[in-house]
């Protein structure tokens, strides 16, 4: 699988999950390697790449780091958009 569609699969399994379950970076990569039979470390390696280019972020809240889509507000303070 092209890395592209992998990113495109994680960002939906992301997206699926808002506002129903907080996910960690773990769930994620077992979720989505299950699902498409990929190494979870490729999986892993897209799933940075989302968060590298703002795609994705990490979250914390009540000690746990998570993964979300992020709002327009975080990315308009990163400069991602204007």
């Amino acid at each position: 699988m092209v890395q592209e569609e992998l990113q495109d699969k994680i960002f939906e399994f992301v997206l699926a999950a808002k506002g129903r379950k907080v996910l960690k970076e773990k769930d994620v990569i077992k979720g989505v390697s299950a699902a498409t039979g990929e190494a979870p470390e490729y999986v892993k390696k897209s799933l940075r790449a989302l968060i590298d280019t703002g795609c994705l972020m990490y979250s914390d809240a009540a000690a746990t780091t998570s993964i979300e889509v992020p709002t327009m507000e975080y990315l308009k303070e990163k400069g991602l958009v204007k």
